[in-house]
């Protein structure tokens, strides 16, 4: 969402460093953006968590990837735009192990 409506500049400088120019980055930072404003409302909706942890984890490594492709110094930028994604995605694997385990109480009940 910073990328769209904060400091849409960073992105497309991001971007054109990776040779992503013009449309494609228009693009490029839109539907990322929605991407990212669809993931929080379905958090928020608490419905289906397990499959919204699982949507972010690939969403989080596929973002991870396309960066360090592009430029792999931002791993080591001091304010950690690539490093950060290491506890996050260790925090959405835990939350998506406790649904897992939610969920499977809730089937052992069933039964």
């Amino acid at each position: 969402m910073t990328s769209e409506f904060f400091a849409k500049e960073i992105g497309y400088e991001v971007l054109a460093y990776g040779g992503i120019v013009g449309a494609l980055a228009d693009i490029s930072i839109l539907s990322g953006s929605v991407l990212d404003i669809l993931i929080g409302i379905w958090l928020l909706l608490g419905k289906k968590l397990k499959r919204c942890f699982q949507l972010q984890m690939i969403v989080i490594v596929t973002y991870t990837l396309l960066l360090t492709a592009i430029d792999p110094s931002l791993w080591l930028h001091p304010f950690g735009p690539l490093t950060k994604n290491v506890p996050i995605l260790v925090m959405i694997y835990g939350l998506y192990k406790h649904e897992c385990s939610r969920l499977g109480q809730v089937e052992r009940v069933r039964s």
